[in-house]
């Protein structure tokens, strides 16, 4: 890991510090917390303690709710994001099903891509 990664995710901002850069309330934060959308790091005492790059999910998050996704949408595309890494297994069956499809021996009727 980068020396710039290290810092941005490294957990030193408030909650209140986080509410002023997104521009979310700390009801809101607590709720995505609360949906498993973000796991921000807590203090020995309980406090949440917010990283760099926990405040750019908050962002991304407040802007697909802007362009009209649901939530439930934007668990499912976090979840897609954070699982977006290939096992070389499916990445070969992708590949030999997309070399199939290309040569004409399968149809996306038959074999829809998912």
């Amino acid at each position: 890991m980068g020396e710039t990664e290290v810092r941005r995710s490294t957990p030193v901002l408030s909650i209140g510090t986080a509410c002023t850069i997104t521009g979310l309330t700390a009801r809101q934060i607590r709720y995505y917390e609360a949906q498993g959308l973000l796991t921000p790091h807590r203090t020995a005492g309980g406090q949440r303690q917010y990283s760099m790059n926990d405040v750019d999910v908050l962002l991304a998050i407040k802007d697909d709710l802007s362009a009209g996704y649901t939530l439930t949408q934007v668990k499912e595309r976090r979840a897609a994001e954070r699982n977006n890494n290939l096992s070389d297994e499916k990445a070969r069956v992708l590949l030999r099903d997309e070399m199939l499809r290309t040569a004409g021996f399968l149809n996306d009727t038959e074999y829809p891509r998912n």
